[in-house]
């Protein structure tokens, strides 16, 4: 309560002071909060700002180089009597496939007063915390949290002084053209677009951009083109290789959010633009393009997943599983290229987890011109720890912030928020000059069949801090454990995780794996990086599919997965380009190259080594809280490899060989003395 009160207090008095601040009086972030810094910034989103109203213009087009006509909503601030302003202003792209007609249905929610309050207050005061569906209350406190404004328009940040343009990416939307999907051609029209924005009269030229997933994919690959007017993006929830980290994360096919997602794409494409067909103007080129091309990459999709040979592939999936292909290539951003301000927002549990420390890394910036936030929801519910006493800005605060000092010059202390802003599993908010925190050393923990004596499941081992002696074989058959599992509420971009029974607590999917449990810790000990587990196993056919999870578990049992890998036997070869090693040659970061070029199917009968790669993570094992490694034969309804790889598997039981000559063992960065 006290804590409260105190950060009310900050509030108000950053409300009262704020229009008095100069630049060079910003105060100085503190904490993941940001402190009095913090507050300000909540005040200059949430107060009065410099315009009252918002003028939109509906279905701009925009013309690109090869004739297309893309369509763009374009707001304005607008002055008392709803005409825009004359004034030019920075300006706020926004390029999505998810169509403009759905933001401006959501902005309309949220823009109408005693809508907006009334959602917004059914969202803060759902808690279910402490119930079997707790998550239901992590999904609505993301729509506290900002993160409605990312997707769609932020009036607050348009009624300040800025322009926003929402556009419709090609072939989506009432945009003409085929839906190229991240690809070559939609790259370069996200240039022309910004390109076209600078050159408007109501422009400064000054150009940010904005968005939630696909759009912060996009971002991410523009910036990485550097277009001379692009100043600073805001990439929420992106990925810089959406390959790796959901099309077919360790050679495996997403079968739960890719469908889903391809077909809600390629239905909103197919609404037509009424509005015109009555004023007798119907885009007759826009129908022609959507009669051509109705379920772009479904077509893909279905072909991956019933075809039983890999020669009889579609053309485009054999591209796909080609490392070097233009096609995959067209996907992977290279973030060492990208030298403007980056702010990259993410979750420990999202589909793209996988890039978005690894964006924040490569980026060849000082810290704080680029910024890392890392909670630990979903991909739907980013920013629900947000905006709370003593919790991190909202995420439409942080973007405000970010945009007012990279577009318009305010000295608002955002660069030198975090620049790392980290919510560590088991424990709280931090704030770290990196990731992986500094002092972090990497050690070994062998699967031993030793019983812990704390789990059931197919068999219950141990991990040591040495190899075991005796030579195990454990057999771990494909099951349907993992419906209920958080890599389910992991793929479905956190729409399952409101049944805490599944997606906080593994002992039921841990009832068809192999799990390996350390003895409790003996004072918090953390974990901060990327994980890598090298497993020695035996198939009786050539092809298999492995999953593993590192768990922490509590005294009272339940066992909550951190992070989680998952690897196509045959598609084991390691990119040593892209990968890390230790100095004795360990992997920190094995990562597959997951190319029929390079695919190696497996002896049966005789030992293989698999390395697989575990999306880093950022956890504190807790006094009495043990470390715990599952592994098992598949992961559905996450995944499935590819059905020509899956036939040669034959869905068959796999064993794991535990011998001290060729150990399987997890590598940890831990820092503390877990007394292992």
């Amino acid at each position: 309560m006290r804590y409260a009160l105190r950060t009310a207090a900050l509030f108000v008095a950053a409300v009262a002071l704020a229009p008095f601040l100069s630049p060079s009086a910003a105060a100085s972030p503190a904490g993941p909060d940001g402190g009095a810094a913090g507050a300000a910034w909540a005040a200059t989103e949430d107060g009065p700002q410099q315009y009252p109203n918002v003028f939109i213009e509906w279905d701009v087009p925009i013309t690109m180089s090869d004739g297309t006509v893309l369509k763009g909503n374009v707001y304005h601030p607008a002055d008392a009597a709803g005409q825009p302003i004359s004034t030019p202003t920075p300006t706020i792209v926004n390029l999505t496939p998810y169509t403009k007609l759905g933001s401006m249905i959501a902005d309309s929610m949220i823009s109408i007063p005693w809508l907006s309050d009334a959602v917004l207050q059914v969202a803060r005061d759902v808690d279910l915390s402490g119930t079997p569906f707790s998550g239901i209350t992590d999904l609505t406190r993301a729509l506290g949290g900002g993160l409605l404004r990312n997707f769609t328009v932020d009036r607050q940040l348009i009624k300040s002084g800025y322009t926003q343009v929402v556009v419709d990416v090609r072939g989506t939307g009432f945009s003409q053209g085929d839906w190229d999907l991240l690809r070559y051609r939609e790259q370069q029209d996200t240039v022309e677009v910004i390109d076209w924005t600078a050159r408007q009269p109501w422009s400064t030229g000054d150009i940010g951009m904005n968005g939630v997933s696909y759009s912060g994919l996009n971002q991410l690959q523009v910036a990485a083109k550097n277009p001379p007017a692009l100043k600073a993006i805001f990439p929420v929830v992106p990925s810089r290789n959406p390959f790796r980290d959901l099309v077919a994360p360790g050679g495996a096919i997403g079968v739960t959010f890719m469908p889903a997602w391809l077909l809600a794409v390629n239905g909103a494409k197919l609404v037509p633009d009424l509005a015109s067909a009555a004023r007798g103007q119907f885009d007759m080129r826009w129908l022609m393009d959507r009669l051509a091309d109705p379920f772009t990459f479904l077509d893909a999709l279905l072909n991956v997943l019933v075809t039983p040979q890999i020669d009889q592939l579609d053309p485009k999936v054999q591209a796909l599983l080609q490392a070097d292909s233009p096609f995959r290539q067209s996907w992977e951003t290279d973030p060492t290229r990208i030298t403007l301000p980056t702010f990259v927002t993410g979750g420990w549990h999202d589909v793209f987890v996988n890039s978005q420390a690894d964006v924040y890394q490569r980026i060849p910036l000082p810290p704080g011109k680029k910024q890392l936030f890392m909670g630990g929801g979903y991909h739907i519910s980013n920013g629900n720890e947000s905006g709370r006493p003593g919790l991190p800005p909202r995420m439409d605060v942080l973007q405000r912030a970010w945009f007012d000092k990279w577009l318009k010059g305010i000295d608002n202390g955002i660069d030198e928020y975090g620049p790392v802003t980290l919510r560590q599993q088991g424990g709280g908010w931090i704030t770290s000059p990196s990731f992986p925190q500094p002092g972090v050393e990497y050690r070994r923990m062998y699967l031993s069949a030793a019983p812990s004596g704390t789990a059931t499941s197919v068999h219950d081992g141990s991990l040591f801090g040495a190899p075991s002696p005796s030579l195990d074989t454990l057999t771990v058959a494909p099951g349907l454990t993992g419906v209920c599992s958080r890599d389910l509420a992991q793929e479905s971009a956190g729409a399952t995780s409101i049944i805490d029974g599944c997606s906080k607590d593994s002992r039921i999917q841990e009832l068809g794996g192999l799990t390996f449990t350390s003895a409790p810790v003996a004072e918090p000990t953390t974990v901060s990086g990327p994980i890598a587990v090298r497993l020695n196993t035996v198939h009786d056919a050539t092809d298999g599919y492995w999953t593993v999870t590192v768990n922490d578990v509590a005294p009272d049992g339940q066992s909550s997965v951190l992070s989680s890998g998952q690897l196509v036997s045959s598609l084991r070869a390691i990119d040593e380009g892209r990968s890390t090693r230790l100095s004795n040659g360990d992997y920190t970061d094995p990562v597959p190259d997951l190319s029929l070029d390079s695919r190696q199917p497996v002896v049966p009968g005789e030992p293989t080594a698999l390395d697989i790669s575990v999306p880093g993570i950022e956890a504190v094992l807790q006094p009495g809280h043990r470390l715990r490694v599952d592994v098992y034969a598949g992961n559905f309804p996450r995944g499935l490899p590819p059905m020509p790889l899956l036939v040669e598997s034959g869905l068959r039981p796999q064993r794991l060989l535990l011998d001290q000559n060729q150990p399987s063992f997890v590598n940890l960065p831990v820092r503390g003395n877990p007394g292992w």
